[in-house]
């Protein structure tokens, strides 16, 4: 797990080493325990290391090969690493190191760029092919590790969040009217290639992209999931069992594929508790679990401690609790929108921030439940949108899940930002998508494949590494996303939801965390924006270099100024801190690079 970035001249002139130490500079948090440059002709690499398999420095990166002619950075892990490296030991390749890191570049020698279809793990990495002359991205099935890129005219640069990229400099900073959009309608999920900046992008999931030094390029989509039943159909018993054992493996992988201490992120939740249940049938011992609380506002709790706690004394586990006053919060959030690779909304962002802070004291990588809501039907919108009958899918989708609809936007945004309904049309695009069986398939197809990689996935990744901590998700390993995409939505949407997560939980966990109410990372603070809060938001939405961007229609903004509690979305989330937090982002990330 780590920080990569690198610049391709496209010119033929001789990479900008300065740009590349810039970057490799604001990725530092990724990667605390080393880092590493190259250079060869028209290419420069650079790495921050946060070392989790292979410690010894023959896993160090740059990772070089003269005699093929192949460099690497690589961001992420393989799970399947030891059995690629035995097929590919029988094939003659000889290896210096015990890491994942030499398979890949191994790997890609062996088979090109097909190499990923190979690969089972989250990843995002760069090889430079010497002998073409031609630099290979690829990022995981499910975006797990982010990858963004810059285009000029001289050069293409690469670096695992936009910071890096703003850093470097030359990078159009222009607001983008379509990712605007989607911003503001998709809680701030902004799909590939697009980023709220115009000058930009990122490699969407499951995909590669090749470009040579005269600046050719060539995308491909190596991985996509079909939503169909099998020929054969299964009894409710036997689907049960493939999940629990599909579920089984990815936790187990996501343990034993380290050469540090493994913990997990234990919200009191069903999917947090069952990762620790099933390392717990799998024998592990000495199981660190780690969860934390904030404080109660009159309509909600800030902490779920009488869940978690239950988990942790029901296992035995050597659990952690944190409290952090709401003071705290405020405090430290110009912090967590720093480590920001895009701006994100969700309560829990800042949760994870201080989650992560300490965590990391004691650890190097957990394990946490993010994904088994997409894959298995957990959110309160799954069966209202099962249950409509009534105009065109995106419509119904729309309904229960969309922040604001296109005529709100419309009253929010200044002329100059005003676009279509293209956050209808993506998503009418992806429901429309063929080998999928019944409408709530294609929803959730939509959540696994679009959707969750720039919500909680990125979410998780950002503020975890800050603190040099690795996040591992085993509901989104990709043999399991697979499996669960083929089932029978009864066997998701029944139970209240996750019903076969539930099935498999009897037994295993208290049944009390088993029939809970469904919950979230709680943070009331900025859901009902009042006192410091409030003034917090006013100030940011009411500075000269908010009056000065331009980008909010001011009688919008002081209508929710006014009544800030009253104007919430769908799902629940203040609309106030949705237009803060973009202006508070692009003051702290984008205007200071300019």
């Amino acid at each position: 797990m780590c920080g990569i970035a690198g610049e391709l001249r496209l010119d033929g002139g001789r990479p900008d080493t300065e740009a590349v130490a810039r970057m490799s500079a604001r990725l530092a948090r990724r990667g605390p325990d080393a880092e590493g440059a190259w250079r060869d002709g028209p290419v420069a690499f650079a790495h921050r290391r946060l070392a989790i398999i292979d410690l010894s420095p023959r896993s160090a990166q740059p990772m070089v090969d003269q005699a093929s002619g192949l460099a690497l950075v690589f961001n992420g892990t393989i799970y399947n690493y030891p059995e690629l490296r035995s097929v590919l030991h029988g094939l003659g390749h000889q290896f210096c190191s015990d890491g994942d890191t030499e398979v890949i570049l191994r790997a890609y020698a062996e088979w090109g760029e097909a190499c990923v279809e190979r690969l089972h793990g989250m990843f995002a990495f760069a090889i430079w092919d010497g002998r073409r002359q031609n630099l290979f991205l690829a990022r995981d099935r499910l975006g797990i590790k982010p990858l963004y890129f810059a285009r000029g005219d001289r050069h293409f640069r690469f670096a695992s969040n936009m910071q890096a990229l703003l850093a470097a400099g030359g990078a159009d900073t222009a607001i983008d009217p379509v990712a605007l959009h989607h911003q503001f309608t998709l809680h701030a999920v902004v799909p590939p290639p697009f980023t709220i900046l115009k000058g930009i992008r990122k490699l969407e999931q499951g995909t590669t992209l090749s470009i040579d030094a005269a600046g050719r390029t060539v995308e491909r989509r190596y991985w996509s999931l079909r939503a169909q039943r099998p020929t054969l159909p299964l009894t409710e018993h036997q689907w049960t069992e493939a999940i629990h054992e599909a579920l089984r493996v990815a936790v187990k992988k996501r343990s034993e594929i380290a050469d540090v201490k493994v913990g997990v992120l234990l919200s009191g939740g069903l999917d947090s508790s069952l990762l620790v249940a099933l390392l717990a049938e799998q024998g592990i011992s000495d199981l660190m679990t780690f969860s934390i609380g904030f404080e109660d506002h009159p309509e909600e709790k800030g902490h779920e401690f009488e869940y978690s706690d239950a988990v942790a004394d029901w296992f035995g586990t050597r659990h952690h609790k944190y409290s952090i006053p709401n003071a705290e919060v405020l405090r430290r959030l110009p912090e967590a929108v720093d480590c920001m690779a895009e701006p994100m909304v969700s309560q829990d962002v800042v949760s994870f921030y201080l989650l992560s802070e300490l965590v990391s004291q004691t650890v190097k990588v957990v394990q946490s439940g993010q994904g088994a809501d997409e894959v298995f039907a957990g959110y309160s919108w799954h069966p209202k949108m099962a249950a409509e009958t009534h105009g065109s899918y995106v419509e119904r989708l729309r309904r229960h899940y969309f922040d604001r609809d296109h005529d709100e936007f419309a009253t929010m945004v200044e002329a100059g930002y005003q676009v279509g309904d293209v956050t209808g049309g993506l998503l009418a695009a992806k429901l429309g998508e063929p080998f999928a069986d019944e409408f709530i398939d294609q929803v959730l197809r939509a959540e696994a494949t679009l959707l969750v990689t720039d919500d909680p996935v990125k979410r998780v990744d950002n503020m975890t590494m800050a603190w040099g901590l690795e996040a591992r998700v085993p509901f989104l390993d990709h043999h399991l996303v697979e499996l669960a995409a083929r089932m029978p939505p009864e066997l998701k949407l029944g139970s209240g939801g996750k019903h076969v997560l539930k099935r498999i939980a009897r037994g295993l966990l208290p049944d009390t965390v088993i029939d809970r109410p469904k919950g979230y990372f709680p943070m009331p603070a900025l859901k009902y924006v009042r006192g410091d809060f409030l003034e917090f938001m006013r100030a940011i939405l009411d500075s000269a270099a908010c009056r000065q961007r331009g980008l909010y229609q001011r009688a919008y903004v002081d209508k929710l100024l006014a009544e800030p509690e009253k104007h919430l979305t769908r799902i629940q989330g203040s609309k106030l801190w949705h237009l803060a937090l973009l202006e508070f982002w692009l003051q702290r990330n984008v205007d200071g690079a300019r």
